[in-house]
């Protein structure tokens, strides 16, 4: 359940979809299958979606991805490109 901004240094309460961003996040571990034929009671990796909200803010600023072996990390975007005015 969602509960606050997904920035460990921001508190701002979920409470509306239309302030912020919402993140639908596979943090499943891809397990490579083998190259040999799968066992009946070999269990397949199950993917595991969760979702992840930050603030209006916040999300002016960062995303949110996940890396292997640290999870869901918050990553600054890029800047916006320079629009220059057009020519008359």
């Amino acid at each position: 359940m969602l509960s606050k901004c997904a920035n460990p240094e921001c508190s701002a309460p979920f409470y509306y979809l239309r302030d912020g961003k919402l993140f639908q996040i596979d943090t499943s571990v891809s397990i490579p299958q083998s190259a040999g034929p799968q066992l009946v009671n070999e269990a397949k990796p199950r993917h595991r979606i969760e979702y992840f909200w930050l603030c209006g803010n916040c999300s002016a600023s960062m995303t949110l991805t996940f890396q292997r072996g640290k999870g869901v990390v918050m990553v600054p975007l890029p800047p916006a490109p320079i629009r220059r005015a057009a020519a008359s």
